[in-house]
């Protein structure tokens, strides 16, 4: 369906657009930009899935979606959508289709699904809950650690 959000693999035909997505004032210091992610799923290509996040065949957004194999764990990674985007509950919608895509244990079983959000973004951190993540207790620096079983 054209007018439903949707997750595309990046490849050849749309990498470059994800290097033009923008965050909001601010937001870079709560998540990486898409050229770095794509470094790192370049690396990690045997263990990891790079989305971009279309709306009415538009990219929107970036995700990935990467699995530990030391700690049998998937973990979403990098989720962004462009500042035009924002505030419209495309994050929401993006996570769920990240569990959607997690479900199809697609690189393990594991049930198991781990976040880290910075603790001063209270909006993901507001989304993340409301998807019934939770927060472990751990930190990474300074990023909470996020937990959800399916």
């Amino acid at each position: 369906m054209e007018n439903e959000l949707i997750l595309r693999k990046v490849d050849e035909s749309n990498f470059i657009e994800c290097f033009n997505l923008k965050l909001g004032y601010g937001q870079d210091k709560f998540v990486s930009h898409p050229i770095r992610s794509l470094a790192q799923a370049y690396v990690y290509y045997n263990q990891c899935t790079p989305f971009v996040a279309c709306k009415d065949n538009m990219i929107i957004g970036y995700v990935m979606v990467i699995y530990d194999y030391d700690e049998e764990t998937y973990n979403i990674w990098h989720m962004m959508i462009d500042e035009k985007y924002q505030g419209k509950g495309y994050g929401t919608k993006v996570i769920k289709l990240c569990i959607d895509y997690i479900k199809t244990k697609p690189f393990g079983k594991s049930n198991n699904i781990i976040l880290t959000c910075n603790i001063d973004n209270t909006h993901a951190i507001y989304i993340y809950e409301k998807l019934g993540f939770k927060d472990t207790g751990e930190r990474d620096d300074d990023e909470m650690i996020m937990k959800l079983v399916i």
